[in-house]
């Protein structure tokens, strides 16, 4: 008898240990969770970390993120105003702020991921093909560079360049996450941060953009390469010029030294001749028999020549000198 009992007595304090362990739970920091009854939510959404306590056996709990989570979104080709074709890539970051509204309309993470795809991109889409290319790269603050930067940039370019942009990415930006927090909060759900993380031409367009490129930079190299030319000839022309002008100098001057050398030269001849006009005209026959002595030619004289006077006289004594050859 006083096992039976003893065994009830532990049976029942099994079952209440059981039973209040059932009964509470506890929620870590960073989560929230709401209470449900048969698949239904009971009461409020519990936020604070700690002990909690729940009906046992037919409530459970369901927990969920209380900080921040990321949405990426998949890149999408979509069409500016201007009808050229880009690949838009978007992320956001958003939380869960009513479990209870949460769990009702999209019950998890991954059902709220799904949601935010057919809001988020819709969004994107609208404003992006509402916008010109322009405005969804640049910002608000946007300032044209000084015309001398612009030097080398085409007309149609330049006009590009120079132009006002009216909203700007960031505005842009600003919209898609104003239009789209009307919609989400019907989902339990906070969307702090829209951006878009890179915008990209599509390969067709692409294409045409690095041709245009292309012939953009043959276009300034052609430039560069006659403005070099022209200043390649220019300098040939100088130094053409300069070289004219020395060679001219330079000649002037040759004729100036040749000129005073042959009249120093003439100066000493006669002041040797006048010394010992014999003998000049003896060593000027010596030097003509040398200059005129030539074995391809032939020199027909008459014995009575003056050319030949020293040579039929060497074995006489002085005699007066022929005229100097």
């Amino acid at each position: 008898m006083k096992f039976t009992v003893k065994a009830i007595t532990i049976a029942i304090a099994i079952v209440i240990v059981f039973v209040l362990y059932s009964s509470l739970y506890t929620l870590e920091e960073g989560l929230q969770a709401i209470v449900v009854q048969f698949g239904r939510p009971v009461g409020e959404s519990v936020t604070e970390a700690g002990l909690h306590m729940k009906m046992p056996f037919i409530q459970e709990v369901r927990r969920f993120e209380k900080r921040l989570l990321v949405w990426d979104g998949d890149p999408n080709q979509v069409p500016t105003k201007g009808r050229e074709f880009i690949w838009v890539d978007t992320t956001a970051r958003w939380r869960i702020s009513d479990a209870k509204k949460f769990l009702e309309n999209v019950a998890s993470e991954e059902g709220a991921q799904s949601r935010l795809n057919d809001i988020l991109d819709s969004v994107v889409r609208d404003q992006v093909s509402s916008s010109e290319l322009v405005e969804l790269v640049r910002s608000a603050s946007w300032e044209a560079p000084e015309d001398e930067a612009l030097k080398e940039v085409p007309k149609e370019r330049e006009e590009e360049l120079k132009r006002e942009i009216a909203r700007g990415r960031e505005e842009i930006t600003r919209t898609i996450l104003t239009e789209a927090q009307k919609i989400i909060p019907q989902y339990g759900i906070e969307l702090v941060d829209v951006r878009i993380k890179r915008l990209d031409y599509v390969e067709s367009v692409r294409e045409k953009v690095y041709e245009r490129m292309i012939s953009e930079r043959k276009r300034i190299a052609a430039q560069f390469r006659s403005e070099g030319e022209g200043r390649s000839a220019e300098i040939l022309g100088t130094m053409e010029k300069e070289l004219r002008r020395i060679r001219s100098t330079a000649y002037r001057r040759v004729q100036e030294v040749q000129g005073k050398a042959d009249a120093e030269a003439t100066q000493i001849y006669g002041r040797a001749y006048n010394k010992n006009p014999e003998f000049y005209a003896f060593l000027s026959t010596l030097e003509s028999y040398k200059e005129r002595t030539n074995p391809n030619s032939v020199l027909i004289l008459t014995t009575d020549s003056d050319f030949y006077h020293y040579i039929k006289t060497a074995d006489s004594g002085p005699t007066q000198a022929p005229p100097a050859p």
